[in-house]
């Protein structure tokens, strides 16, 4: 079995589908994933799992659905793909001098790169926009609170998505042994 980092979209965001990470914890737990752990209470859990990340992303659904009556996305990788996560960030400055202002996007699928332009043209700010396989990159060097670049906005041209900050990025990696 190996690790798979399984990040949920949605959840314990301005008190709206809240799921305590304990009850996470023990889902994961009663279908059979080994060594479940948390990472802060924005719904971030690694297991232990020979399932494919694409097998495991609609069983965690149905279960979460079934036990906490919320319906979630799940954006599940193995550390093989969170590795490639790591290295194909495009702006390695910007995550040592202000990692919590870098944020990557887990995608369902790898956008066009016309998509991912249609998004950059339509930003009013600083923010900057790139792409590898099915993760977006994204620095905000204004702050994310402030940004008019939103989810939803990013979500019309890229699809369904959820982001960590790079400092979350690098915590899952050391969580899932990577």
């Amino acid at each position: 079995m190996s690790a798979r980092i399984a990040l949920l979209r949605g959840i314990n965001v301005g008190g709206h589908a809240k799921i305590a990470m304990a009850d996470l914890k023990a889902m994961a737990s009663d279908l059979g994933l080994g060594d479940p752990r948390t990472l802060l209470q924005s719904g971030n859990l690694v297991v232990r799992s020979a399932e494919a990340p694409e097998a495991l992303e609609p069983r965690l659904a149905a279960a979460t659905t079934e036990r906490f009556g919320l319906v979630v996305t799940y954006f599940v990788r193995d550390p093989g793909q969170w590795t490639e996560v790591i290295a194909a960030n495009p702006f390695p400055d910007e995550a040592k001098a202000d990692p919590s202002h870098l944020l990557v996007y887990l995608l369902r699928a790898a956008p066009e790169a016309t998509a991912v332009a249609a998004l950059q043209a339509a930003i009013r700010g600083p923010e900057i926009v790139r792409a590898h396989g099915r993760h977006a990159y994204i620095i905000y060097p204004d702050g994310i609170g402030r940004s008019r670049l939103t989810g939803p906005m990013i979500e019309a041209k890229l699809g369904p998505a959820t982001a960590r900050n790079w400092n979350t990025i690098l915590k899952l990696a050391e969580l899932a042994g990577g």
